[in-house]
């Protein structure tokens, strides 16, 4: 069967609360951050399913939703003329008073999804990995090994696989054993210093999906976990293959960029990141014009320089005003204020940050809103972080809270 036939239906994992980047998801759910100046986390998994033709989507939210559903709901409206969507889905109860309990129960809760939509593949991906994926191609490999389960990998140095869950597949990428964080990975056959790690990103044949998730319910020894339970029953069964992330070919990506993915489940993967967006030729490259990211941009003018202001290396939203300052590799979201004579680099600035005259940020990530007044610093000295109530990553990136005027 070709793609073009089949009937598709996408569900996006959206339920995590995301504590490793707290302070950042104190107020709003994991997907929800924001990410490279005018995005959220969820723009880039939404625009690899659309940019695939796959229009049909349901988004699985659960905790701290408000502002996630708020973003869906505003900015990813499908044409319903052809019967297209992306709808979030909160957690119903449709099966008593209680919350989701993993992953692959947040679906089982939710499977009025697969009955209403009558599709004949279900795609499972994540909502919080930065990258470019052409979803058809990998369902394309799906269809075509007559295998119930097809799990996504990217290709990861051996020596460092142990932090990852990793797959083990033969030759054919019939996967024999998915193991997690094992203290002596795999090597694949093509490649003994390499091994495939899971990207999160899931595609299933319908009936045998069901079925799984019926069984993996009665199972009291179950986390109800997709990677941890769903996916092992497969692998068991025989019937589990890997795709290999190498072989996807996404329409105007660079050598640099064309196998690009990024887990930004903590701090100092958030900031590197987005230091990967700023360079000259940059490890991921947001300005693709044949695989563009979706968003709802900022409804503001273009940004300023004045008084001799400069960046280098630098992004920079609309409505930003920059006067008579120096910044180097930052990322300043919309309506970011900067005075003179402050010193800014390797920072983050969400919407509507001011930065003062003299002050000076350091290596730091500023959440909405928040204020750094005349001369005061951040990321200079971490042991007044601290002490100001300020998080500190192991690498030393200063996070500041939402709203927060910094004190001297």
């Amino acid at each position: 069967m070709a793609t073009s036939h089949a009937k598709v239906l996408s569900i996006v994992l959206a339920g995590g609360e995301g504590k490793r980047l707290m302070p950042l998801t104190m107020d709003r759910a994991k997907p929800a951050v924001p990410f490279g100046g005018t995005y959220r986390l969820i723009d880039f998994v939404l625009s690899n399913l659309v940019n695939s033709d796959l229009t049909r989507i349901a988004v699985l939210t659960q905790y701290k939703s408000h502002s996630l559903d708020r973003h869906i709901s505003l900015t990813w409206r499908m044409s319903t003329m052809l019967g297209n969507y992306v709808t979030p889905v909160p957690a119903q109860q449709r099966l008593g008073p209680r919350w989701f309990q993993g992953s692959a129960d947040a679906i089982y809760q939710s499977l009025n999804l697969i009955t209403d939509q009558d599709p004949d593949y279900v795609v499972v991906f994540g909502a919080d990995n930065i990258y470019r994926m052409d979803v058809e191609q990998m369902l394309q490999a799906h269809i075509d090994s007559g295998l119930s389960c097809t799990v996504a990998g990217i290709r990861v140095p051996r020596k460092d696989a142990s932090a990852f869950g990793i797959i083990d597949a033969d030759e054919n990428h019939r996967i024999r054993e998915f193991l997690e964080k094992p203290k002596d990975p795999p090597g694949l056959a093509d490649s003994p210093d390499e091994s495939f790690a899971s990207m999160g990103n899931y595609i299933f044949s319908r009936d045998s999906l069901v079925q799984a998730l019926f069984d993996d319910s009665k199972d009291p020894e179950s986390r109800h976990d997709m990677g941890g339970d769903i996916i092992p029953r497969f692998v068991r069964a025989h019937d589990a293959q890997v795709y290999d992330f190498r072989d996807n070919k996404v329409p105007g990506a660079t050598d640099k960029d064309q196998d690009y993915w990024r887990d930004v489940g903590t701090i100092d993967a958030y900031h590197d990141a987005h230091m990967d967006l700023v360079s000259v030729e940059p490890e991921f490259n947001l300005y693709n014009p044949d695989w563009p990211i979706w968003t709802q941009q900022e409804q503001a003018p273009g940004a300023k320089f004045v008084m001799r202001g400069s960046c280098d290396d630098t992004l920079v939203s609309a409505g930003c005003i920059i006067s008579g300052t120096d910044i180097y590799r930052t990322v300043l979201g919309p309506r970011v204020r900067i005075e003179r004579w402050a010193r800014v680099d390797e920072a983050i600035l969400m919407n509507n940050v001011k930065i003062g005259s003299n002050a000076t940020v350091h290596r730091a990530i500023l959440d909405k809103n928040v204020v750094v007044p005349d001369g005061a610093q951040v990321g200079v000295d971490h042991e007044h972080d601290r002490a100001r109530g300020f998080t500190v990553s192991p690498t030393g990136i200063t996070v500041v809270g939402k709203g927060i005027t910094v004190p001297y």
